[in-house]
């Protein structure tokens, strides 16, 4: 294989587990919005928008491990990196979740600050942050893997997962 294959090829392996992880979450937390807004009327995601979130956001997640404060605390207990992580990713994921909402109200009202004030006044804000603290929780979990996977190394954790692979 030529060189540009071989990078491309680790590249995408690469991208590929974050990227399937969040696909699954993003899944879960749209059935349970689904499951939150029944019958309001509101409109959900669906899968194909699901998945290009997935490919951002797991091509976000590499982009930002290479920034050299994401990996903050690398000779520290693990659980000062998963919580530097978790924090961090966490704050993407609010943002990236008011965006999402701001962008619901943007279609009603005219212009930018009208859609943030309606946002402000008009959001359900209990079912908000439940859905941010699914989300925490979830980034958590991704991010106990992949400390677990930087530190025991990734075919040694798949070992341990999925027992020898022939």
């Amino acid at each position: 294989m030529s060189h540009v294959t071989e990078k491309i090829k680790e590249e995408f392996l690469k991208v590929l587990p974050p990227t399937i992880f969040f696909f699954v979450i993003l899944h879960i937390v749209s059935l349970i919005r689904s499951l939150m807004v029944k019958g309001t009327g509101i409109e959900l995601p669906t899968t194909a928008s699901i998945l290009l979130a997935s490919l951002i956001l797991g091509k976000a997640v590499l982009l930002a491990d290479m920034l050299p404060f994401i990996n903050r605390f690398p000779e520290k207990p693990l659980v000062w990196n998963v919580s530097w992580k978790t924090l961090m990713y966490t704050l993407v994921a609010l943002v990236i979740h008011y965006l999402e909402r701001l962008y619901d109200y943007w279609k009603e009202a005219h212009g930018f600050a009208a859609a943030n004030h309606l946002l402000l006044t008009e959001i359900n804000w209990p079912r908000f942050w439940a859905v941010q603290i699914l989300l925490l929780v979830l980034i958590f979990n991704y991010c106990v893997i992949a400390e677990l996977a930087r530190a025991l190394g990734e075919g040694r954790l798949k070992k341990m997962f999925l027992g020898p692979i022939r």
